[in-house]
């Protein structure tokens, strides 16, 4: 017991003994003062450790025990520049991170020696090439025309473009540089569900207007929809188009909160919310409660929008649900004009751990799954796909095309390209680089004119990258690439395509006949387009 209380209160004793006994020669020897001030700081800090409650380790190891805290602290830093692997993925491995600060500021990207990625573990993934590469084809042709038989104002869009981030988690500069770079690159920049503020519209980039469940910028003094305060901001000719949030991959059927610290007043007006409140976003819409009036709701803002095109983006959930979407299709003849899915391996500024992790379906499965319904019910013509969640790379958005995607959005790799650092201190409002902060000192860190020519350098040499695995491929557009042309290691003596691993429906095949997969005849079954409620199976 001695031995102990000397462990833990020898270094507080040593501290104000020397304080106390060394007062008075400090007259006499002026070497002692700074030791003398130095042992009475830590004292003070040790007498404070004593009379707090909320820390036991403090209470227990006066003046010590705040290592703990301050290791505990550094770990993160610690563990990014020193002892992380090239290849650990937290949530981006240094690799990735690298690739996208190397094409943002032009640098090479080329690796010598070859590959560090291990060939023969599971899981490993590449692009069969041809013996006979195409030509290279211009990645300025690698768009989109999204815009449905119901649309009259269609969009060509980029094969790659930035992905939904709300001004409010994103600082003004931030904003700023994005939306500089996607007109310097002829892409678009998804507002986030924060709406569209003055900074979104300095430099004039294309902007797809994302309507989450606050409706903000479109906000009745109730938090409802407002149909005239839409339809003024949709008017906006640098509104391209119109995408309804109904769930985010990080954080599915949650909502969103962006703390009162971050709520400025300009951010409160761009919103229309009050100052000093957390600015709540609800985790389910007011303006719609069934597929049917999902539908109506999207035809409703197609008209109030001059005929821009109107689509929405979820993360895919209880399968049945998006098949009531479609059944509901079918049933009203009102199309989407898009539909943007979202993995559960998409980023946001902060969520409930146990959402990150276990909640909501990998883009992947989501992406095949929304993909097979709308050929198997013969509506994949007629409506667009994206994807959205960790794509980085012109491999990822290739993966991505191969199982069903027309183009690809990306938010985190455009924040590494102004300058994230994955800190991943985004809900504090201290992010170091002052991307993800309203503090002003912080964000003005971020030069816009620099980062905004960063962003148009990360989209532009990302799909240079793509055209030559195309090219290699023996393919002229992204369009043509196809489930049969990336394969997988299944085990250390097997490999397959896509096209073997999954299971793709034949146009029209829901609507008649046999349904081949047992789960999608299931799913089938179930979905109502009256209700997001499951039928009996």
């Amino acid at each position: 017991m001695n031995l102990s209380l000397l462990s833990r209160y020898a270094f507080f004793a040593f501290c104000v003994l020397f304080t106390l006994a060394s007062l008075p020669f400090l007259s006499l020897h002026e070497w002692l003062w700074p030791f003398t001030l130095l042992t009475g700081v830590l004292s003070l800090i040790g007498i404070g450790d004593l009379l707090q409650t909320r820390h036991a380790v403090r209470r227990n190891y006066p003046i010590l025990g705040n290592i703990r805290y301050l290791v505990e602290g550094i770990r993160p830093e610690i563990r990014q520049y020193l002892l992380e692997g090239d290849a650990e993925q937290l949530p981006f491995s240094r690799a990735q991170r690298s690739l996208v600060y190397a094409r943002a500021k032009n640098e090479g990207s080329d690796k010598p020696f070859g590959t560090l990625s291990d060939v023969y573990q599971n899981g490993f993934e590449f692009i069969s090439h041809s013996m006979r590469p195409a030509p290279l084809s211009d990645p300025c042709g690698f768009r989109v025309e999204i815009g449905g038989p119901q649309c009259s104002q269609p969009y060509s869009a980029s094969l790659f473009n930035i992905s939904a981030m709300s001004f409010g988690s994103l600082s003004a500069n931030a904003i700023r540089a994005l939306n500089q770079g996607a007109k310097l690159g002829e892409f678009y920049h998804d507002t986030g569900e924060g709406s569209i503020s003055p900074y979104h519209r300095e430099h004039g980039g294309d902007l797809v207007w994302e309507l989450g469940s606050g409706y903000f910028g479109c906000r009745a003094s109730d938090g409802r929809f407002d149909p005239e305060r839409f339809a003024v901001q949709a008017a906006s000719p640098q509104v391209k188009m119109i995408e309804i949030k109904l769930s985010q991959g990080a954080k599915p059927g949650h909502g969103g909160i962006l703390p009162r610290h971050k709520v400025t007043e300009e951010i409160a007006n761009t919103r229309g919310v009050p100052m000093g409140e957390d600015c709540i976003s609800p985790s389910r819409h007011s303006a719609f409660s069934t597929p049917i009036e999902l539908l109506q709701f999207i035809a409703q803002l197609r008209e109030l929008s001059g005929g821009k095109p109107v689509g929405f983006k979820f993360c895919l959930g209880h399968p049945w649900e998006f098949m009531g979407i479609v059944k509901a299709m079918l049933q009203t003849g009102i199309l989407p004009d898009f539909i943007v899915v979202d993995g559960k391996e998409g980023g946001t500024g902060a969520a409930p751990l146990e959402f990150t992790d276990h909640l909501g379906v990998p883009l992947r499965e989501g992406l095949l799954f929304v993909h097979n319904t709308l050929v198997g019910s013969n509506l994949r013509d007629k409506i667009r796909l994206g994807a959205s969640g960790k794509i980085v790379s012109a491999f990822d958005i290739a993966r991505v095309l191969a199982i069903g995607a027309d183009w690809a959005n990306s938010a985190r790799g455009f924040m590494f390209a102004i300058g994230c650092i994955q800190s991943q201190s985004c809900h504090t409002n201290k992010c170091p680089t002052g991307v993800a902060t309203q503090d002003p000192l912080r964000q003005r860190a971020l030069v816009v004119e620099d980062k905004a020519q960063r962003v148009y350098n990360f989209h532009r040499n990302t799909l240079k990258a793509l055209a030559e695995m195309l090219a290699a491929a023996g393919l002229d557009h992204p369009s043509q690439i196809d489930a049969k042309h990336l394969v997988q290691r299944m085990s250390a003596t097997e490999i397959k395509l896509f096209a073997q691993q999954h299971v793709f429906l034949a146009p029209g095949e829901l609507l008649g006949g046999k349904i081949e997969g047992e789960f999608y005849e299931r799913m089938w079954r179930m979905a109502r387009a009256d209700s997001f409620d499951p039928a009996a199976a």
